[in-house]
């Protein structure tokens, strides 16, 4: 009787062992790993888009007007370039919020540095300035991940006097440098061409695999 008893008590105990170790590795148990989800972009509207390719021919213009060394048209696009980013229909841009206060405060910055190049009276300090809207613009594109055109990344070796490296935007793979273009004393007009392509940016386009 007593045997009876200690073979129960042990089956019993192998029993509920078995119970809680299967329980525990269970998929569907409250102990499984939570995994975040990617943030997400749902949707650009027409107007998002018509107002964010207002930025890019604003840009554009800019830059041509570094390539010819032109002051009153460097000042003129540059203002219609912040017109253009405070212009930027974020409330037609639908994605996760971290998506969206990223991309209005990259528009920020944006215009933290055309202040910045109006106040220069340098062409090679305004040139700088330009440099760093390149930049805040390019990280702009990537984070609303624009897909209006596409849009070339180009970089010049040489930029300024102590021989930096500066990058611009292109809608074509043609190379016109702003920072080696007119009256450059670096280039001395004969580099208008130099600078290579980095990347083309083009989100409508799938990637294949």
């Amino acid at each position: 009787m007593r045997k009876a008893l200690i073979l129960v008590l042990v089956l019993a105990m192998a029993l509920g062992i078995s119970y809680l170790v299967l329980h525990k590795s269970s998929p569907g148990n409250g102990n499984r790993e939570e995994r975040d989800e990617p943030l997400a972009i749902n949707s650009k509207t027409s107007a998002f888009t018509r107002s964010f390719e207002g930025v890019l021919s604003s840009y554009y213009e800019l830059s041509e007007g570094f390539a010819k060394a032109d002051t009153s048209r460097i000042s003129q696009t540059a203002r219609r370039l912040s017109v253009a980013i405070d212009s930027i229909r974020f409330d037609q841009f639908k994605a996760d919020t971290a998506i969206v206060e990223t991309a209005m405060n990259l528009g920020q910055s944006i215009q933290g540095e055309i202040a910045g190049l109006n106040g220069e009276t340098q062409m090679e300090q305004k040139k700088r300035e330009f440099n760093m809207i390149t930049d805040q613009l390019y990280s702009l594109i990537r984070t609303v991940r624009y897909d209006g055109s596409t849009i070339y990344h180009m970089r010049c070796p040489m930029a300024f006097s102590d021989s930096s490296e500066a990058y611009w935007l292109s809608p074509t793979n043609k190379i016109s440098n702003p920072y080696l273009g007119k009256n450059n004393p670096v280039s001395k007009n004969k580099m208008p061409d130099t600078g290579e392509l980095i990347d083309s940016i083009h989100y409508a386009v799938p990637v294949s695999e």
